[in-house]
């Protein structure tokens, strides 16, 4: 290894001792089928809702009885306390996907027919179900969102773009909005932007009381609509019809309102200066709701109390970035209404704590390091529960704090990925740890970091895959403009110095995101893995822009996305090029997304060190993407169009040399395949060769339908084969 471009070596697969040994242990060869057959996927505990107390639920289906359960568990045993909920029981509900419970674990909302909208919308049909007395109630057919009061005395929910609020004991329904219509007016759940870049669909939330119901409404009629031709198995193409609104163009016009259920009003709040309203959340006043608001550039953010009883708001606490600033859902209001508050304005992302007038009480948490999730806030023993990088920016590790930034203590920190499922009362938690070498192994724990019991771990996946020619995943940095970025490499099995070898790099390289993390594999590690056994060495590095080094390294690429990332990648891809071990005639680069725009630029601007590229449902040109994410990081292209235009592939598609393959779902509501068509006919223009895959109908991550992933693995493979080779 050439002294000076692999710095420092952070971490190797353990249980690897010389080539001939592995050669001799790791016989058999990894195949696409087993990679999307579930072969290699590891046991996974069923996902959990934490109870009041110390308890937990789980819903189980039976194989024997075909019925489903919702069962309770104890966190301190693991056992099964009861079985609150079977579908064998239910006469009109022989079956169920979904759970909720109400506030007071005395009733249910099961849910059932699901029909999927976007990535985290859908409706469905759904029933209250009443634990003492066992009584089934339907709520409502093809809805969305179905939560109690906290009284317990109704239900709301959205339908065909109103909100609706049922009354338990009487079955009354009440029609909160009137207006809702498609692609011109949402009541209570949001757009389809807000849903993919503020991460949440229902926007209508009750009070502590049940007395009001804060929600927002969308004005969508002004948006730019997309289209997209369904083919299906019809002799007609059928047409998805949604507004998209793209970089530049017209919003929805948000509005925040109240329903007053003594008297069957409605008032709006007016708020100040703002475009989006990404969270609402009640306080502990049942009277005050907190409503946060963002300027279009999204580096202005604001938290105003509205008073539900006359709509008067006040601000609370404002908080300014040169770049952006990101939301979450880590706002936490204490018994006093003072609350918790994550913020990077120190530089990392830290929690905060402050009271109900907006003062700030004190910073908890600090260091060159970031806090990647709170878990929450302990009153009894004063003490918050978190996770962040403070064992290696690729690892994860769980701990606790005192509220005043006291008594930090390590509970889980052993060396990878490290996270907790606490139960409510935050007594107990159910560690997951994965690391490159080690399938996910769950564990019991005491707050306090003690391990009661390991509850499952994925050993013979480990043994299996030990039969496997599986090369170890080493994780090193490297020195490129300036910065030593976290990398990973992958080499064949039988690798030999002495030899040359192709070099396929892999990214994704988007703001605040992480590809190189001490993490067990996703299907692309074994793919690489799969790749690197055919004898050709595959890296991963996390350039600028990349998360968890702090707000400057993540925010350089403020105003240029795809300048700094592609140039890292560029230099990288030159500086590995000089190692004796690397045929510097055949160097690739792939990604998919984000990952797909910075490799199609790689391979044009980079055009004298990349021979191959694929790129999957690849952006082209950030105007043709949404509004929310693209302005977050870019402005306008009004106000920026340099910097779209620059960072364009589309732009510069005279400059392809090397092989290009292109690949994109017809179906895709989120990268719209209008982005691809774009580019291949820029190459046209450009009188350039390339190769293309269009999947008819299939969403952003082509999966859908028998055999889609294994096909285009196989067409990526065979491509990879043909053109990123030693002949």
């Amino acid at each position: 290894m050439k002294k000076g471009i692999l710095l420092t070596a952070i971490f190797l697969f353990a249980g690897f001792t010389t080539t001939s040994q592995n050669t001799t242990l790791k016989s058999k060869e990894i195949t696409l089928e087993e990679i999307w057959n579930g072969s290699f996927s590891a046991k996974r505990m069923n996902s959990l809702n934490s109870m009041n107390g110390d308890f937990y639920a789980v819903l189980d289906f039976n194989r024997d009885t075909r019925s489903v359960t919702v069962d309770k568990y104890s966190y301190k045993t693991l056992e099964k306390v009861e079985t609150i909920v079977n579908s064998a029981d239910l006469k009109d509900l022989p079956s169920f996907s979904s759970y909720s419970f109400n506030n007071d674990e005395t009733k249910l909302i099961l849910g059932t027919n699901f029909q999927k909208i976007y990535r985290r919308s859908y409706k469905g049909t759904f029933y209250a179900y009443d634990i003492a007395s066992k009584e089934l109630t339907l709520i409502g057919k093809e809805i969305q969102e179905p939560v109690f009061s906290p009284d317990n005395k109704n239900v709301a929910y959205a339908k065909d773009n109103n909100i609706f609020i049922k009354n338990v004991a009487s079955n009354k329904i009440t029609q909160v909005t009137n207006d809702g219509k498609i692609n011109e007016i949402i009541n209570g759940i949001t757009d389809w932007v807000y849903e993919e870049e503020f991460g949440f669909v229902r926007a209508f939330e009750w009070n502590k009381t049940g007395t009001h119901l804060a929600f927002l409404r969308f004005d969508e009629t002004n948006v730019p609509t997309y289209s997209m031709d369904i083919v299906g198995n019809e002799l007609y193409p059928t047409q998805q019809v949604f507004k998209y609104p793209k970089a530049g163009e017209k919003n929805a016009d948000v509005t925040l309102h109240m329903y007053t259920l003594s008297n069957n009003t409605s008032n709006k709040v007016a708020l100040k200066n703002y475009e989006y309203i990404p969270r609402i959340k009640w306080s502990n006043d049942a009277a005050t709701l907190v409503a946060t608001t963002l300027n279009r550039h999204q580096n202005n953010l604001n938290l105003y109390k509205v008073n539900a009883l006359n709509a008067n708001t006040e601000l609370l606490l404002n908080e300014t970035d040169k770049a952006y600033v990101d939301i979450t859902d880590n706002l936490t209001f204490l018994a006093d209404n003072s609350f918790i508050w994550t913020s990077e304005k120190d530089g990392y992302n830290h929690i905060y704590h402050y009271d109900f007038n907006g003062k700030l009480i004190n910073q908890i948490t600090k260091g060159n390091w970031e806090v990647t999730k709170y878990y929450g806030f302990n009153e009894k023993k004063n003490t918050i529960y978190y996770q962040s990088v403070e064992n290696g920016s690729i690892n994860r590790g769980v701990y606790s704090i005192n509220i005043k930034g006291k008594n930090k203590k390590a509970l889980s920190v052993k060396e990878g990925q490290n996270t907790a499922a606490f139960s409510k009362n935050l007594n107990y938690f159910i560690n997951t740890y994965s690391s490159a070498e080690t399938p996910p192994i769950y564990s019991l724990y005491t707050a306090k970091g003690k391990m009661l019991k390991v509850i499952k771990e994925n050993s013979e996946l480990k043994d299996k895959l030990a039969t496997y020619k599986m090369s170890p995943k080493e994780f090193s940095t490297i020195n490129i403009n300036g910065n030593d970025l976290n990398m990973w490499t992958v080499k064949p099995l039988d690798f030999d110095e002495n030899k040359k070898y192709p070099l396929l790099m892999f990214q994704y390289s988007g703001p605040g995101s992480q590809q190189v993390g001490n993490s067990w594999h996703a299907s692309n590690d074994y793919w690489h893995n799969m790749l690197a056994q055919t004898g050709i060495i595959v890296v991963c590095i996390d350039g600028r822009g990349t998360g968890l080094k702090g707000a400057d390294f993540k925010k350089v690429t403020q105003k240029e996305l795809g300048k700094y990332e592609v140039e890292d990648q560029i230099a990288a891809a030159k500086k590995l090029a000089n190692l004796p071990y690397i045929d510097n005639d055949n160097i690739g680069i792939w990604g998919w997304s984000f990952g797909g725009f910075m490799s199609t630029n790689a391979i044009l601007k980079g055009n004298d060190i990349f021979t191959t590229a694929i790129a999957v449902a690849p952006v082209t040109s950030w105007a043709f993407y949404d509004s929310v994410y693209t302005e977050r990081y870019m402005q306008t292209p009004q106000e920026n169009a340099s910097g779209y235009d620059d960072n364009s592939p589309i732009n510069y598609a005279e400059k392809l040399k090397g092989k290009y393959l292109i690949v994109h779902g017809t179906g895709d509501d989120n990268v719209h395949v209008q982005n691809s068509y774009r580019m291949i006919n820029s190459l046209i223009e450009a009188n350039k060769q390339f190769d293309m895959f269009i999947v008819p109908d299939r969403t952003h991550g082509i999966y859908k339908g028998k055999n889609t992933r294994l096909n285009l693995y196989t067409k990526m493979t065979n491509f990879i084969q043909e053109n990123l080779n030693n002949k």
